[in-house]
C-alpha cells in the first residue's frame, strides 16, 4: 500500500472545497458545528485555506455545561473565523418533556435527540448566513456507523469522508493546527465515553483493517464486518419508490 502523502491530498481537498463552493454558491459560506475535536477542527481548517476565514462560520453547541468547549474556542480562535455559542440544552429538555407519557421513548432515541437538535441548528444558522453545511465526519466512523442519521451524519459537502482518522490526523498537522487538537481522544458527545471505549476496537485497527484488509483479532473483525453492513443504509440515498420500475 502506497504511503499517505497528507499534503498533496490537502491540496486535492482544498481544491475540491473550492471547485463545490463555485459550482455550489460562489458567494456563500462554509458552516460548520465545531466540538473541539479532530474533525470539526481539521474540516474548518481546509475551509479556511480554500475559501479563507472570513467565508468559514463555526457554531459551537453545548449541551449545558461543556467540559472541554475551551477545545473549541481554542480552535475558533486559531483560525480566526467567526462563531456563535449556541445553548441546545433548553431545546432538548423541551423536546423531551413534551413527548407523551404514554410513547416508550427510547434510550436510544434520546441518545441521537442532542445530535440531530445540533444540526438543525447549524442548518439555521446556514439558511440565516448564506451558507452551505460542512460535514465532518471521517471515512473510520463512516464505515462502523458511528454517527447519527441526519445528524452529524448530515451536510451539504464532505471533504473527510474518504479519510481514516490517522489520515485526517496527518493532514490537521499539515494544516499545522496545534497539537492538542489533532491529537485529542475522541469522546462521543452522547454518553461521556471515548469512542474506543464503544466501538469495542482501536481507530488503528479499523484503519489498518479498512486500508488493507488485514486484523489479528477475528473477533473484532466480525464485530467491524456486522456493523459495517449493519449500518450501510446510513450512507445511501433514502429508498423511493418508483412506478416505472413496476412497467418493466
Amino acid at each position: 500500500m502506497a504511503l499517505f502523502d497528507a499534503k498533496k491530498v490537502k491540496d486535492q481537498c482544498v481544491l475540491w472545497i473550492r471547485k463545490f463552493f463555485e459550482e455550489n454558491g460562489p458567494d456563500c459560506n462554509a458552516v460548520l458545528g465545531i466540538s473541539g475535536g479532530k474533525d470539526s477542527s481539521i474540516a474548518a481548517a481546509l475551509c479556511v485555506e480554500a475559501l479563507g476565514a472570513h467565508r468559514v462560520i463555526g457554531v459551537l453547541m453545548p449541551k449545558g455545561e461543556q467540559h472541554d468547549i475551551d477545545m473549541a474556542y481554542l480552535l475558533v480562535n486559531h483560525l480566526g473565523i467567526k462563531h456563535y455559542e449556541i445553548n441546545i440544552q433548553s431545546a432538548v429538555d423541551g423536546l423531551l418533556e413534551s413527548m407523551p407519557e404514554e410513547l416508550p421513548f427510547s434510550q436510544q432515541a434520546k441518545t441521537n435527540l442532542p445530535p440531530r437538535i445540533r444540526m438543525a441548528t447549524v442548518y439555521a444558522v446556514s439558511q440565516s448566513c448564506n451558507g452551505r453545511v460542512c460535514n465532518t465526519c471521517n471515512l473510520s466512523e463512516d464505515w462502523v456507523g458511528y454517527s447519527t442519521r441526519y445528524g452529524d451524519a448530515a451536510g451539504d459537502f464532505s471533504p473527510l469522508s474518504h479519510l481514516t482518522v490517522a489520515e485526517v490526523k496527518e493532514i490537521g498537522r499539515e494544516l499545522n493546527l496545534p497539537a492538542v487538537l489533532v491529537d485529542k481522544v475522541p469522546i462521543d458527545g452522547l454518553c461521556g465515553k471515548t469512542d474506543e471505549e464503544n466501538l469495542g476496537f482501536t481507530y488503528e485497527e479499523l484503519d489498518k483493517y479498512i486500508r488493507t484488509g488485514v486484523i489479528e483479532d477475528q473477533d473484532k473483525k466480525q464485530k467491524i464486518d456486522t456493523m459495517h453492513k449493519r449500518n450501510l443504509f446510513k450512507l445511501q440515498l433514502m429508498p423511493s419508490f418508483d412506478p416505472t420500475e413496476f412497467e418493466q
